[in-house]
């Protein structure tokens, strides 16, 4: 019984010591890797489209935890009623930079498409203090006193500018809303600035989309936002797709944002 007893007391203690082993032993189990941190993105949008146009990007990023901001530039999406000859440019500019002083914005990741390009040169230019990252989608890079027709040439015939409003071929009237709709030409003839030293320390990204049947060589060869990016020491991306990514790509546009933000400038 004695023995029966003792091992017993020995098994309890073998067990209590095991038990503390466990709880006393270093883990070596990996560490989970952490997300991305979140971020805060100001979108802004191309020629003739709106915030609309970016309302599933928004959803996507705002799933992954990130704040969005897509606000539409005056005169175009829901803001057409306010179209006039006078919105120029600096217009547009005043739109985002006002956007990121009054919601209070710092460390912004500033996104622009196409045109946008242009207006994300002039916010830059303005409050550089509270950019983090600046993103170029297949975007006009100017530099500084280029306006939009000194990076994409003068308008072809087949795009009419009637009361001050320029008829782009691809709008369609007929459609109804969301939709493309005409924009002040002055936007497109106002030059930019692009000369504040702090401006030219932010780290940015030019992303260019290409399209099937077109090589990136061959784009790389012909893209003269893609040479004074290049020649600005910004990080090249490429993504295979349309201009308008935003509608046909957005889950693959949406990783690029996510991924971007780590990109820095080569010296």
């Amino acid at each position: 019984m004695l023995s029966l007893h003792l091992g017993s007391r020995l098994l309890s203690c073998l067990s209590l010591a095991c038990l503390l082993g466990v709880l006393l032993t270093p883990s070596f189990a990996a560490e989970p890797v952490p997300a991305a941190p979140p971020h805060t993105y100001v979108i802004v949008h191309g020629a003739t489209g709106g915030g609309w146009d970016w309302k599933v990007v928004d959803k996507l990023l705002t799933a992954n935890g990130h704040t969005v901001y897509r606000p539409t530039l005056t005169g175009l999406g829901e803001k057409v009623h306010l179209a006039n000859r006078d919105i120029n440019l600096t217009t547009h500019i005043n739109d985002i930079v006002n956007v990121i002083l009054f919601e209070d914005l710092h460390d912004v990741v500033l996104v622009g498409h196409s045109y946008g390009g242009m207006v994300i040169t002039g916010v830059m230019d303005r409050i550089p203090e509270r950019i983090s990252h600046v993103i170029f989608l297949d975007a006009a890079v100017p530099d500084d006193g280029m306006s939009a027709t000194d990076v994409w040439g003068p308008f072809s015939p087949e795009h009419k500018v009637v009361d001050g409003q320029v008829q782009f071929s691809w709008l369609d009237a007929s459609k109804p809303a969301p939709r493309d709709v005409p924009q002040s030409y002055k936007t497109f003839s106002e030059p930019v600035s692009y000369k504040n030293p702090a401006t030219k320390l932010l780290p940015v990204t030019y992303v260019a989309f290409v399209p099937a049947g077109q090589s990136v060589e061959k784009r790389a060869e012909s893209d003269n936002n893609w040479h004074r990016a290049k020649a600005r020491g910004w990080t090249i991306r490429t993504l295979a797709s349309d201009h308008v990514a935003e509608r046909t790509h957005p889950k693959e546009l949406t990783v690029l944002l996510e991924d971007a933000p780590k990109d820095r400038n080569q010296p």
